[in-house]
């Protein structure tokens, strides 16, 4: 099962977020979001886990547990549409960023 994880501190690394899910069960990835330019963590990522079981588990415990003085947010992360390459447009006809 893949989880969303949010509201990280942004010193919270993928090794003690894989040590913090890893209490539950086998932790098959993990993968904080940060920013494209400065490298900063965004605050949120994704733990996946092989059981469900185990993830439900590691879901219901640590959701709103505070961590590095911040109520985690976890939950089970939504599919991603097909074809959905991470942007939407959003009605710009200027060739600019948006």
């Amino acid at each position: 099962m893949n989880m969303y994880v949010s509201n990280l501190s942004y010193n919270t690394g993928e090794t003690e977020l894989n040590e913090l899910f890893s209490s539950f069960g086998a932790v098959t990835s993990v993968k904080i979001i940060t920013d494209r330019e400065t490298g900063r963590s965004r605050g949120f990522g994704f733990v996946e886990m092989s059981s469900d079981s185990e993830a439900a588990s590691a879901m219901g415990s640590l959701n709103n547990k505070i961590i590095e003085g911040r109520a985690l947010s976890v939950s089970e992360a939504k599919k991603k549409p097909e074809g959905d390459r991470g942007y939407q447009n959003r009605g710009n006809s200027g060739g600019g960023r948006w």
